[in-house]
């Protein structure tokens, strides 16, 4: 069965029956994580907010701190265009509120990361590691000032995207999601650029990442979470 939840309630519901899941955070985590990883670098999640942590992670497995915020001018950070100067073999510590947050609360089920860019391969790996078990999809949604879940649609779609490529028996809200991206495809780059999330970045100058985001089907990566880490699949 495929099914599809929002947010860290999303995946405490999926997580004791899901075999996979899959975390869906189109602008920027996942687009970020698809495109470091198909550099063949090594993306750690954590959660946003405490840097000497953080550092203290990053030290423990000889990795890179990316930058608490979005930045540019040569600055690894959640901006996926900055990930692109990474070689192989990098390891980047990646925090972010949403996507590294929920990577870390699946537990011991196998986690993906999907987006956009990468929707078929991650459903091709999804359904492998599930054979018969239930694949999770997990719109990551963004956070209100009150840390509470802000329902992104980017990401709504994004689910919708993998869904349509897992081809299988799914619950009324996996099959919403679908459609959701059925609907979208045809206007896709006019929608994602003026939902709210789109809006956002492009006002703060980091136009180029949602283009990244809107590659549909640019990469052939499925990053799966392994030793607490994002690697290609």
């Amino acid at each position: 069965m495929i099914r599809c939840e929002w947010g860290l309630k999303g995946i405490e519901a999926l997580r004791p029956r899901g075999s996979v899941l899959v975390i869906v955070d189109v602008l920027s985590f996942s687009t970020a994580v698809d495109i470091a990883v198909g550099r063949r670098a090594s993306i750690y999640p954590f959660p946003l907010g405490d840097h000497e942590a953080a550092k203290a992670a990053a030290e423990k497995v000889g990795a890179m701190v990316a930058a608490p915020k979005r930045a540019a001018g040569g600055q690894f950070s959640l901006s996926p265009a900055s990930l692109r100067d990474l070689n192989p073999g990098d390891r980047l510590l990646l925090p972010s509120p949403n996507g590294s947050r929920l990577s870390l609360a699946c537990g011991d089920t196998p986690v993906l990361a999907g987006c956009l860019r990468n929707a078929k391969a991650v459903a091709a790996k999804a359904r492998a590691l599930a054979g018969q078990g239930d694949i999770g999809l997990i719109p990551a949604g963004e956070r209100w000032p009150d840390d509470s879940l802000r329902p992104a649609i980017e990401d709504l779609i994004g689910a919708g995207a993998i869904i349509e490529a897992l081809e299988g028996e799914m619950t009324a809200e996996a099959r919403l999601a679908r459609d959701a991206w059925r609907s979208a495809r045809g206007d896709l780059d006019a929608l994602i650029g003026d939902c709210l999330s789109g809006r956002e970045l492009i006002e703060r100058g980091f136009e180029i990442d949602v283009k990244l985001a809107l590659e549909r089907e640019a990469s052939a990566v499925a990053p799966v979470l392994r030793e607490g880490a994002y690697v290609a699949a």
